[in-house]
């Protein structure tokens, strides 16, 4: 059977993009379809515009610490309307640039939202058909809200972006890494900001005593954290939002923000039909090469829920290309992932938890915290925390957890690190830098407690 193309790509986030592109450099016949914007939840609605957001939201208390450093420094204030537009070009110029890679490896797009009718077959919104050897899903997901009497009242992370103005006091609906930032950000921009969270300590999985750190630095910040509390219920009013949380406070706000779970996009693709298998949230369950069960359709990115991050979907979206049409199988790995929580204080982590370290085997744990210089000597009560978790038996770093300035930038290298089995030894024949935060980490000596 002769196909319209070698290859179709539903969706034009960051694995649908890198897959198209890698496997049209190779020969292969590509289209990709996709009904937003180029660039998908990173780019548009995710990490590239919240890291900007982090990075304004900082500004404070950086003119703070110029002063300290003798600089004069005057404030005029943040202007929303200024950087929103600003925000809004470079997106614009970015989503260009994914565009323009397609073209420029000659891969056709398309406009518009693609559903499956067979295992070969796409059909378009403006009624086309293609037929395709391979489809490649790749549409990401999407926030969810809950079902809260007047929840319609309420937003979620997609909207953050788009606020026509600053809230004066919102609440920030979560405890996940999404809702830690963007309570992080506004409070950073003004806004007087309240976190829920139902359970016992934010950040939920990552390593105990770096959570703690985490939120305790956010509260010395002025997030106003409450554990264990819920909203209620929602009724908008003259003046705002009246928001009734579950312990029965009534908090008058101008916006509620749910950061409460995320569903894959696979909502009326057809894919239930076809035999390919969904998981509980509706994820497309793929095998380690991130095929489906049905042989001619693969999936890759946070579609499939495995680990829902941008470089995993790229990462995914290369091993496919080797596998399909490289002829070399490759499965991507998932395992020890350096990531970073971009809250404030930002917080870098790769490997295990203590807990979950100390589940499986006899451990030494290493902590150092401390004053960094830069802040220390600005006045700044916030301190840096590291820990390493290492194995007794093999004396390999099972974990690393970083709370600390630019942490996201550190673990990315003891990343490499960790991921190569470097042992507690190896760290310590490493010559310190001095004077940075990071030699802290070669620098522990002794455990602070064992297992």
């Amino acid at each position: 059977m002769a196909f319209d193309y070698d290859l179709f790509v539903i969706g034009g986030g960051s694995g649908g993009v890198r897959a198209a592109r890698v496997a049209a450099a190779e020969g292969v016949r590509v289209a990709l379809a996709e009904e937003d914007r180029y660039g998908g939840t990173c780019v548009i609605r995710g990490c590239v515009p919240k890291k900007l957001m982090v990075y304004a939201s900082e500004f404070p208390q950086a003119f703070e610490l110029a002063r300290a450093y003798g600089w004069s420094v005057t404030d005029d204030g943040f202007s929303w309307g200024a950087f929103k537009t600003r925000l809004n070009a470079e997106l614009d110029r970015l989503e260009g640039i994914y565009r323009n890679l397609l073209s420029g490896s000659g891969v056709e797009t398309h406009d518009a939202r693609a559903t499956l009718i067979d295992p070969h077959t796409v059909e378009l919104s403006d009624g086309r058909r293609f037929s395709a050897q391979h489809i490649l899903i790749a549409v990401g997901g999407r926030p969810v809200l809950p079902q809260v009497q007047g929840i319609e009242h309420a937003i979620t992370s997609n909207e953050m972006f788009h606020l026509d103005a600053l809230p004066r006091r919102m609440i920030i609906v979560g405890g996940g890494y999404i809702a830690s930032e963007f309570a992080g950000i506004m409070n950073g921009l003004g806004t007087e900001v309240l976190q829920f969270y139902r359970g016992d300590q934010i950040l939920r999985g990552f390593d105990a005593e770096a959570i703690e750190h985490v939120a305790s630095g956010m509260r010395v910040h002025g997030v106003d954290i409450r554990t264990n509390t819920n909203v209620a219920s929602i009724e908008k009013t003259e003046h705002g939002l009246s928001v009734t949380d579950t312990n029965g406070a009534v908090h008058q706000v101008d916006q509620v923000m749910f950061a409460t779970g995320r569903a894959p996009n696979t909502d009326g693709l057809g894919l239930e039909a076809l035999g390919v298998e969904l998981g509980r949230k509706g994820e497309i369950i793929v095998d380690a090469y991130s095929q489906t069960k049905v042989p001619s359709i693969y999936a890759v990115g946070d579609v499939t829920d495995r680990a829902n991050l941008t470089p995993v979907a790229i990462r995914e979206g290369m091993a496919f290309v080797d596998t399909v049409f490289k002829g070399v199988p490759s499965a991507p790995d998932h395992d020890l992932i350096p990531t970073a929580i971009f809250t404030q204080p930002e917080m870098g982590t790769i490997g295990l938890s203590e807990a979950e370290a100390e589940a499986q085997e006899k451990v030494h744990v290493y902590i150092t915290s401390f004053k960094s210089m830069r802040e220390g000597f600005g006045g700044v009560e916030e301190r840096v925390f590291m820990k390493l978790i290492v194995s007794q038996e093999t004396d390999k770093l099972l974990g690393c957890h970083i709370v600390a300035p630019h942490a996201g930038e550190m673990i990315q290298l003891a990343g490499i690190a960790v991921k190569m089995g470097a042992t507690k030894a190896d760290f310590d024949r490493t010559v310190a830098v001095h004077p940075t935060m990071a030699e802290e980490l070669v620098t522990m000596r002794n455990p602070t407690r064992s297992s």
